[in-house]
């Protein structure tokens, strides 16, 4: 349904140029010294995009060689109507259902999800992170826990999405299509059932703080002096948690709400969630206990963490390395964690992988420097910057080859929602390209690529949390459906699984190229070119013959234009020689010996040393 506009016979139009197996290849050496001399062409014969089925069996693969598809899966497709009211037994998870309401229940389930996985498959993903799926506490302060964060049970599948056999029926579909599971985990708060006495009153059911910032923060040196709050759980909730031993109190920080600075950061409630005292080694085994569960009952691929930096680094430092071992002793030897630690600072980032004993994090740091150069038009020394410090990630179980790249997200909002808000007043034209451009350098720099759900089908969104989690199926909710979406005359009023859709093309002919290549996977980072006066930034992606994944040497040079105008670089090589993959560029030899390289606006090249 997309739009037959300049727009997209623009990205119709340089399609052949993405494809692998139908560009036109050129190639030219430093011993060249003749500017005129035309690079060499070759034509060959069109073949399909490359998925999950042309990779390594999925227990073979580690995380570096996915394409990730992050998804809230009650937003995405409803496979069974039957459980769109939640559990018909337990009324704390029932309920909650207006598809009219951005804050509520769509429908959405498990079903759905695996009824998508051709879709998913065909848009090259090779690995599922869905948002939250254990049961929850279904209402709290009028909205639903649609989104899966306010979990009451850590062993059962909240009902609003199906049954635990469901989800097994899910991870075995999947794993037939050779693509992988990964859950989102919790292990900061559980769904606000403690209440403090002084804040809600003897039963728990009543506010007495006169502001709208949640109950006072107490610290340790308050509580240390006698002043404390004292718990109360209203009648009827005493044991709503599952396992039990989360329904008592004396694991919970219970210091009052979280003003997310200094020590209230890590002990305070999450928005009034039941802050998990992690620090209590009693708590830690408690929650290993808990995922190791779900690890043998469903074989997930990995997990996802929330909230890691709202939890003391010792926690994760313990709960990670038992968890992979579990893992692993249970066949999974590629089981993956990567967390949310929501920081720009690479500083900050790498502390949980080294001493925090984590494989990896979502790089918040990476999505900060690509809306600087592309959105705000920065320039490129942030990006050259940012790469600089990719050292502070290598451990022995992390490199900045594992960090997880993403434009946008269910707090944040989509790199498309960014880009309209701009100063720059940016057109449809211009935000597609930068868009584009934007998901290009998740796949194509180091990291792990990542989808939200969505941005394949031009979603734009009026803000982040609610406002960017538009449902992909039908909706009824009103300031979804006013959005003017990406290069198509559709709405969220539709149907939005279009597989010619020309993002979605797009995104499929990125997945064929990263999997083509294995240096754009797992090769080391340089940055060869980067100038405060221009727009170009290049880097290198250099692989050693890699015998664990059977691939010889291989060197890229990729190139990304962040322009609006057509841009020139001067790139010192080595003398080395290279031919054009993928793109639209022109690389020639220069008499000072540089190659010289002419990009397109808002373009990006990708080049293979001969």
């Amino acid at each position: 349904m997309y739009k037959k506009n300049k727009i997209s016979t623009l990205l119709f139009a340089t399609a052949i140029s993405l494809s692998l197996m139908a560009c036109e290849s050129e190639s030219i050496s430093e011993g060249e010294n003749d500017n005129s001399v035309k690079p060499t062409k070759t034509v060959v014969t069109k073949a399909s995009n490359r998925t999950a089925t042309d990779l390594p069996h999925y227990l073979e693969r580690d995380v570096q060689e996915e394409v990730f598809y992050f998804v809230m899966p009650d937003r995405f497709n409803n496979g069974d109507t039957d459980n769109d009211l939640g559990s018909k037994t337990q009324p704390i998870s029932a309920g909650g259902l207006d598809k009219t309401n951005k804050g509520m229940f769509h429908g959405g389930d498990i079903q759905g999800l695996k009824d998508k996985l051709p879709y998913l498959k065909e848009l090259g993903v090779s690995a599922i992170w869905l948002t939250p799926i254990l049961r929850n506490q279904a209402m709290q302060a009028g909205s639903s826990g649609y989104h899966g964060y306010w979990v009451l049970d850590f062993t059962e599948i909240d009902p609003h999405l199906g049954s635990n056999d469901d989800l097994k029926d899910l991870i075995d579909s999947a794993h037939n299509e050779n693509i992988k599971i990964y859950f989102d985990i919790i292990t900061n708060h559980t769904a606000d059932v403690i209440k403090y006495t002084q804040c809600h009153g003897e039963d728990g059911l009543q506010w007495l703080v006169e502001t709208d910032k949640g109950c006072p923060f107490k610290s340790v040196a308050q509580l240390a002096a006698g002043d404390k709050y004292t718990t109360v759980i209203p009648k009827g909730q005493e044991q709503l948690k599952t396992p039990a031993w989360l329904n008592e109190t004396k694991y919970y920080h219970n210091q009052g709400d979280s003003f997310w600075q200094g020590e209230s950061s890590k002990r305070g409630d999450f928005a009034g969630l039941d802050d998990v005292d992690t620090n209590n080694p009693e708590v830690v085994k408690g929650m290993i206990d808990i995922f190791k569960n779900l690890i043998t009952e469903f074989k997930p691929d990995g997990f996802r963490i929330d909230t890691v930096k709202h939890v003391n680094t010792e926690f994760w430092a313990e709960f990670s390395p038992a968890l992979v071992k579990h893992a692993q002793d249970a066949g999974i030897k590629n089981f993956f964690m990567f967390g949310e630690v929501y920081s720009f600072s690479s500083k900050e980032l790498s502390e949980y992988t080294t001493d925090g004993n984590m494989q990896s994090v979502l790089d918040f740091a990476f999505q900060s420097a690509m809306t600087q150069s592309l959105i705000e038009q920065k320039g490129t020394k942030i990006l050259a910057t940012l790469f600089a410090s990719d050292g502070d990630y290598l451990d022995h179980d992390s490199n900045a080859n594992q960090l997880m790249n993403f434009t946008g997200n269910h707090d944040m909002g989509r790199f498309a929602y960014m880009l309209q808000q701009s100063e720059f007043n940016y057109n449809e034209e211009q935000m597609v390209k930068r868009s584009l451009l934007a998901h290009a350098m998740t796949y194509f720099m180091r990291g792990v690529p990542i989808i939200y759900y969505g941005d394949e089908q031009g979603f734009v969104g009026d803000g982040g949390d609610q406002a960017s989690r538009q449902d992909m199926m039908p909706s009824l909710v009103a300031s979804y459906n006013d959005d003017d979406l990406l290069v198509t005359d559709a709405t969220t009023a539709d149907d939005n699984f279009d597989t010619e859709h020309p993002i979605y093309r797009r995104f499929a002919q990125y997945a064929d190229i990263f999997y083509q290549y294995p240096a754009l996977r797992r090769g080391e980072q340089k940055t060869v070119f980067q100038a405060d006066d221009n727009a170009i930034f290049a880097i290198t992606r250099t692989l050693t013959a890699d015998n664990a994944t059977k691939s010889g040497k291989q060197k890229m040079l990729i190139a990304f234009n962040t322009s609006d105008k057509v841009a020139k670089a001067n790139i010192e090589l080595n003398g080395e020689s290279y031919q054009l993959v993928s793109g639209d560029s022109v690389l020639e030899s220069s008499n000072s010996g540089l190659l010289s390289i002419e990009m397109p606006a808002l373009s990006f090249a990708i080049y293979q040393q001969q």
